[in-house]
């Protein structure tokens, strides 16, 4: 075999095989994060919510969605949140005791690669958030409602 046209293929096959990857690699090297295109507000990584703090207005709704290959969860830690506000987590759950026994029973209120959860802010404050799968790596966020 002639090595310069085995090498051209190789590398044409290559640059083709990896065409794809720089668009996933940019989703968290772009400028805009991994939301551009306001597909969500908060992304997640491997073990981040980007960004790790949101700043809403009353009334808006934030969105979520997950940009990694992990499964997460969004669950609100309800001493972190304004006394008079909804309590939200991944699953519809309404305490934060069952949304994470809901995660380490069957895995509730899991978001998959590319889906999204939201959820309406009335109340202005901060809200403390984690996921729960990855908490002890560090995948805490919060949101500030103005």
């Amino acid at each position: 075999m002639n090595r310069r046209v085995y090498l051209a293929a190789v590398g044409t096959a290559a640059s083709a095989g990896l065409a794809g990857c720089s668009s996933v690699l940019n989703v968290f090297d772009d400028d805009d994060g991994p939301c551009a295109g306001d597909e969500c507000d908060i992304g997640m990584s491997r073990n981040e919510f980007l960004p790790e703090s949101y700043t809403a207005s009353v009334g808006e709704t934030v969105v979520w969605k997950n940009t990694s290959g992990a499964v997460h969860t969004v669950t609100a830690l309800e001493d972190q949140i304004p006394d008079d506000a909804d309590y939200f987590a991944s699953g519809g759950y309404e305490d934060e005791e069952t949304a994470i026994d809901a995660w380490h029973d069957h895995g509730g209120g899991g978001i998959n690669t590319r889906e999204t959860y939201e959820h309406t802010f009335e109340v202005p404050g901060t809200y403390a958030y984690i996921c729960e799968p990855h908490v002890g790596a560090g995948m805490i966020g919060e949101i500030v409602v103005e």
